[in-house]
């Protein structure tokens, strides 16, 4: 591969061939941040196959990423509170330029690309005012931050563009934070998290949960062919959690997924299945997987899995990753672990 990529580089700067594509850099299926051995960090990708095709290194802990729609470069993100945004080459393995936020902002370890590929869209915490908002850059002026807005509350985590849109649907948690006091909440009391769907700027709807519900800190998403939003949830509260999953579609109301589990009030991940029939949800406080019916909207299954961490899609369901270097197919055999400890987010490219 490596070969390959040289060979390709020395094509491309005498100008004999296209553009590269995702398949010159070894045609991976899926993205992730994962930690090593020696306490070093890197970015993965990897292929149909779960084989790791290249491991680039990154200078911190990675959270989750972003794949460039159609050329070979990926947007890996430092988890929160870290400023880190690293633009990579993934043909040749460089890193190609370094996002930094204004004064005043860190991200938040999502971003994504518009339709076209032209912008990258980040969450970012505005600690200074309190409020979420969404940075803008420039990828063909080298990813150029050229505009910003504000994502519609408090707290923005994780951010999709609906399917072949280019309305942004984004995840406000409702947590106020500070870099100076680490990770700790500083409003649960009066959080107030919500779906925002933006276009060209402005929220053009606006979907909260329940008042009884306002510590439910809505946190990922996933999405189906079809614009369905599936989201996880991470409790605030006291006592029993309530339900951790739910379901939106523009235009209705949300919808809860009751669960028989208890995950410990954390959803780490989310994922929807390719036919959009099924979503997945992981726990690495319960260390369970449990998968939903998409269209009755019920629990279908509840499998234990010790620090199971990413889920995306996969050619036959789905696919996780743990802590532990567990890369596999939802109810396939286990293999042998990688040397890797994989971190929160497993990105479908």
């Amino acid at each position: 591969m490596t070969n390959r990529r040289h060979f390709i580089a020395g094509l491309l700067a005498t100008g004999l061939v296209p553009a590269p594509t995702w398949a010159d850099a070894g045609g991976p299926s899926y993205l992730a941040a994962a930690g090593l051995s020696d306490g070093s960090f890197s970015l993965c990708g990897i292929d149909r196959n779960l084989d790791i095709v290249f491991q680039l290194p990154l200078p911190g802990r990675g959270h989750a990423a972003a794949a460039h729609p159609t050329r070979p470069q990926a947007v890996a993100f430092a988890r929160r509170p870290g400023n880190f945004a690293m633009v990579i080459d993934c043909l040749s393995g460089k890193v190609t330029a370094r996002l930094e936020t204004p004064d005043q902002r860190h991200f938040f370890g999502h971003g994504v690309f518009s339709q076209d590929g032209s912008r990258l869209y980040t969450t970012e915490n505005d600690f200074s005012a309190g409020t979420g908002r969404i940075g803008v850059w420039d990828v063909k002026l080298g990813y150029v931050r050229i505009d910003e807005f504000a994502s519609g509350g408090v707290g923005p985590h994780d951010i999709k563009r609906l399917p072949d849109t280019d309305v942004l649907v984004v995840a406000n948690g409702g947590i106020d934070t500070h870099p100076d006091s680490g990770r700790v909440k500083l409003n649960i009391p009066t959080m107030h998290p919500n779906l925002s769907y933006i276009e060209d700027r402005k929220i053009v709807e606006q979907v909260s949960l329940a008042p009884d519900l306002h510590k439910n800190s809505i946190r990922h998403l996933a999405l189906g062919h079809d614009g369905l939003v599936a989201f996880g949830m991470q409790w605030q509260g006291g006592g029993t959690p309530p339900p951790l999953v739910g379901l939106h579609r523009r235009g209705e109301a949300i919808s809860l997924l009751q669960s028989t589990d208890d995950m410990r009030g954390y959803v780490g991940s989310i994922a929807m299945s390719g036919d959009g029939n099924r979503i997945a949800v992981t726990s690495p406080r319960a260390g369970l997987v449990q998968v939903f019916d998409a269209v009755s909207r019920t629990q279908r299954d509840s499998i234990p899995f010790t620090d199971v961490s990413g889920v995306a899609p996969g050619t036959d369901g789905f696919v996780i990753t743990s802590g532990t270097g567990k890369l596999q197919g939802l109810g396939m055999p286990s293999g042998p672990a990688k040397s890797l400890m994989w971190d929160n987010h497993l990105i479908d490219i």
